[in-house]
């Protein structure tokens, strides 16, 4: 059955084939094609897959492969084992990107353990499907500031990215003039230039995630004004408990290393406070823009990142100013 729009966040184990080809690496070509023909009226078959005795996918044989070889040759011969599987936690959006990355008719699909669950073909996918994955694949990309189609020469590859690291520059230069105005602090406190990196990274970390959901709600099934409150209350929530378990994680560590509560209680709070205000922003931003009717791509990556690190040095280093 084809796979729709509406199945786009169902598990992909719920569309895989499970009928496939299992051989084993010491059997060989001639028992491969007496496997092909007898399954050849009840499935496609595109690949034969190698797997061990636990069920391991070992590798994979195409079937030109095999009609290319001699029966008696074993099919560890000519297995490649450098196989492209698609983990069985992937949705149906995620398992289609891989369909518009990589030129291959069908994947396997296999568990945590490497186990086979079986092959999901690109037969199955509608053309609406195909088109939101490679809008949500650029997305990614776009994240970090890269198109996906460019790069194919050196000048494209340049000119594509060069002016996303403007834009870090600038971000960059910006926290650096903001810092300056807190010498004193740091001259009076020098620890708490340890934690900057980890309280960045953090804030960082959760507007990229922000920003990379929002992207897909926006392509998969739009965010509107209505539905912007739910999902920023959700996000809120989300934030909040990521930053509180994150901050009181970081905060229990800087106390235990320098014995200081209230350099905890700083650097705790301000993780916590950062990482809700970095949420938001990766959510605000792009949903905003989209409703201006510009390219929510603009808000992703650089500029939500820039913002996010300003934004975060700002409460880290009033917090410090209150508590230390």
């Amino acid at each position: 059955m084809s796979i729709d729009a509406i199945d786009l966040h169902d598990s992909v184990l719920d569309h895989i084939q499970t009928d496939v080809v299992r051989l084993h690496p010491e059997q060989t070509v001639g028992h491969a094609l007496e496997a092909l023909r007898a399954r050849a009226a009840s499935l496609e078959i595109v690949y034969v897959y190698v797997v061990d005795e636990g069920g391991r996918l070992l590798g994979v044989v195409p079937t030109r492969a095999l009609l290319a070889s001699q029966p008696e040759r074993p099919l560890r011969e000519i297995v490649q084992e450098d196989v492209v599987a698609i983990p069985d936690w992937a949705t149906v959006l995620v398992a289609a990107e891989y369909f518009v990355t990589q030129r291959f008719l069908a994947f396997p699909v296999v568990s945590a353990d490497g186990v086979l669950a079986g092959q999901v073909d690109v037969s199955v996918f509608t053309d609406e499907v195909v088109g939101h994955a490679k809008r949500s694949f650029d997305d990614i990309f776009q994240i970090i500031g890269v198109h996906a189609t460019q790069g194919r020469t050196v000048w494209l590859g340049f000119r594509d990215r060069f002016p996303w690291l403007l834009t870090n520059m600038a971000g960059g230069m910006l926290c650096a003039l903001l810092a300056s105005q807190y010498e004193a602090l740091l001259d009076a406190a020098v620890v708490l230039a340890l934690f900057v990196p980890m309280v960045l990274a953090l804030a960082e970390s959760v507007s990229m995630q922000s920003v990379t959901l929002t992207l897909q709600g926006l392509h998969s099934s739009g965010i509107t004004w209505a539905l912007l409150g739910p999902a920023l209350r959700r996000e809120l929530g989300v934030a909040a408990l990521l930053g509180l378990s994150s901050g009181a994680l970081v905060g229990g560590v800087a106390w235990a290393w320098k014995g200081s509560p209230v350099l905890a209680l700083a650097v705790g709070g301000a993780i916590a406070a950062s990482m809700v205000t970095a949420a938001v922003l990766g959510l605000v931003l792009p949903t905003l823009l989209h409703a201006a009717r510009r390219d929510a791509k603009i808000a992703a990556g650089p500029i939500v990142l820039a913002t996010a690190d300003l934004c975060t040095l700002l409460i880290y280093f009033n917090l410090a100013a209150v508590f230390v």
